[in-house]
């Protein structure tokens, strides 16, 4: 049985490794972002998630190994397109790719990480390989599905708590559950087992995006490793806003859609204003109140899984890990 930090290791060294060797081809303007993206790091969870999940069933972890670099070029080539049309500035704490490179260099490097990422994915030798590739599939258009719903949001000004919601399942939560389920597949866990996995890294992931949102307001910028307040500035419609527009007194509710309304400001200025409104309606309680429900929830599905608790160690540790986290 393997310890986080072990998986942390092998899919380090793993990563690098492939990473070093899409250098070797040409056109060099097309790896290039990729490889400058893959060597950016990140927290890797989600090829840890893979090869935790199959520990739980498996000793030979070894086979999990290129679905779970698979899950995390593919993860990566959703962050380069993410930032494009956020028009975020920094990713993990460096410029991000379309800036370092270029936005049409950004747009063509993703799309190959994604074909890469099929082309990883198919060397698993399983004979669960149809159905993890069927999963991946699926989750993968889950993604982008959840990415045009929040692209909608932003020429909405009202957005329900449930659209939100759904839309983060979409966007976020669908890749952290299909690394899981994907990770029991090719420990050849039984389908209840693999079902009961998805559904913890559903409640997980919803946990984890909201932290994220969180930390995007409140968190420090040098630990968290992008813009604090990027959310404010670019008026997302994030649980925090929907909540803070729902609870708003009259006079909140005034200068919050006045802020949002606002084409020219001081952005230093414009998130301390909605940030203090945020805190006079107590929004950030609010929020760490559902994370903690739906951690609880997927704490449940963990502890009635019909795997020894020796087994089920290191992934508690790590979902535990990811929701106190400062980044």
């Amino acid at each position: 049985m393997y310890s986080v930090d072990q998986f942390q290791k092998l899919v380090e060294k793993e990563i690098a490794k492939r990473s070093d060797e899409l250098l070797k081809h040409s056109p060099a303007e097309l790896y290039e972002p990729i490889h400058y993206s893959l060597e950016m790091g990140g927290k890797r969870l989600r090829p840890v998630l893979v090869l935790l999940a199959c520990n739980l069933f498996s000793d030979d972890v070894e086979q999990a190994l290129p679905a779970a670099v698979a899950i995390e070029v593919f993860h990566n080539f959703t962050l380069l397109h993410d930032d494009i049309m956020d028009k975020a500035a920094v990713r993990r704490n460096r410029a991000a790719v379309h800036l370092k490179f270029s936005e049409n260099s950004a747009i063509l490097s993703g799309d190959a990480m994604a074909f890469q990422s099929y082309k990883y994915l198919v060397e698993t030798r399983s004979p669960r390989l149809i159905d993890a590739i069927s999963l991946f599939t699926q989750t993968a258009i889950e993604v982008c599905e959840g990415q045009q719903f929040d692209m909608d949001f932003e020429t909405r000004l009202e957005v329900s708590a449930e659209e939100y919601l759904k839309m983060i399942r979409l966007k976020t939560a669908v890749l952290l559950a299909a690394s899981l389920k994907t990770g029991a597949l090719l420990g050849n866990a039984d389908e209840e087992a693999s079902n009961d996995l998805y559904e913890f890294g559903i409640q997980l992931g919803l946990a984890f995006q909201l932290q994220d949102d969180l930390l995007d307001t409140f968190g420090d910028q040098d630990t968290f490793g992008k813009k604090i307040g990027g959310d404010i500035l670019s008026n997302k419609k994030t649980y925090l806003l929907i909540k803070a527009l729902e609870n708003a007194s009259q006079e909140q509710k005034t200068a919050l859609l006045q802020w949002l309304g606002k084409t020219e400001f001081d952005p230093n200025q414009k998130i301390l204003a909605i940030t203090g409104i945020y805190k006079e309606i107590g929004v950030k309680e609010l929020v760490e109140k559902l994370v903690d429900s739906y951690f609880g929830q997927a704490m449940n599905i963990l502890d009635k899984l019909k795997v020894g608790d020796d087994r089920k160690k290191p992934l508690r540790e790590l979902a535990t890990k990811m929701l106190t986290r400062k980044k």
